[in-house]
């Protein structure tokens, strides 16, 4: 029997932006350490040239930090023998683009660093509220989802998008949520439709006819490497019924434009 390659379905597919990479691990769950080289190596092995990286550090423990070590990946050339300098086939590592992470049990704290970041070119934010226990109707994400809308910067959200649609209504804020299931989408389209900034991540959308549900410019891939596995919304994307400027638009070029 020979085994699956899923390299023969994926084909020349290539994803100039990745909406959904983080660095480091959970530490009350198994899984990969996520050390800034080899999610840089595992995201090049699958032609996906860059990533909108976040830090696991800035959500679970401290914001500073966390936004200062993805900041410091996107600042210059990498240093050789890191495991940063080139993937598994000797090719170049995939390119950063930082995403800065704000504590939404800190809402006083998570608005100061927004605006700790915007001068230094941050132009997206991602908000953990699973992770952190918080709920869509918490003060705290009102609070972040106007300052971040005030200064024109992307939201990155995960989260229940039935729930987390509400405190970005009415902002004309540009949102990406990240955690949209194949069970929700219709949900997700009802808002969307009043609310032309808000899009979403392909990484849950798996189901026969979920991507050409959406329309095209709405819809960001999505792989969360290395805590999910990005070859499933590799495949769906390029066996889909998707035209092949629909396909580009998905692999980078809407992240490109909301982060421009």
């Amino acid at each position: 029997m020979t085994a699956f390659d899923a390299r023969e379905l994926v084909g020349e597919l290539e994803v100039t932006l990745d909406v959904d990479v983080l660095v480091g691990a959970y530490p009350d769950r198994d899984g990969p350490p996520g050390t800034p080289g080899s999610v840089l190596e595992a995201l090049a092995a699958h032609r996906i040239r860059a990533g909108a990286v976040a830090s696991l550090r800035a959500a679970l423990f401290d914001m500073r930090s966390g936004n200062d070590e993805v900041l410091a990946l996107s600042g210059g050339p990498l240093a050789p023998g890191d495991g940063t300098d080139g993937g598994p086939d000797g090719g170049t590592p995939a390119g950063v683009v930082p995403v800065g992470t704000v504590d939404l049990r800190d809402p006083i704290g998570a608005v100061r660093e927004i605006d700790r970041l915007a001068p230094l070119g941050v132009r997206a934010i991602r908000l953990f509220p699973d992770e952190q226990g918080v709920e869509a109707g918490f003060p705290s994400v009102r609070h972040v989802a106007r300052r971040a809308a005030a200064l024109g910067l992307v939201v990155l959200t995960g989260g229940d998008v039935r729930r987390f649609w509400q405190p970005f209504a009415g902002l004309d804020a540009k949102v990406v949520f990240l955690d949209t299931h194949f069970y929700h989408l219709g949900d997700f389209l009802v808002v969307a439709a009043d609310e032309p900034g808000f899009h979403t991540s392909t990484r849950l959308l798996n189901s026969p006819d979920a991507l050409e549900t959406v329309p095209a410019d709405r819809l960001l891939y999505g792989s969360r490497t290395p805590h999910y596995e990005p070859v499933v919304p590799l495949l769906r994307l390029a066996t889909g019924g998707l035209k092949p400027d629909e396909i580009a638009a998905v692999a980078g070029g809407n992240a490109r434009r909301l982060f421009a």
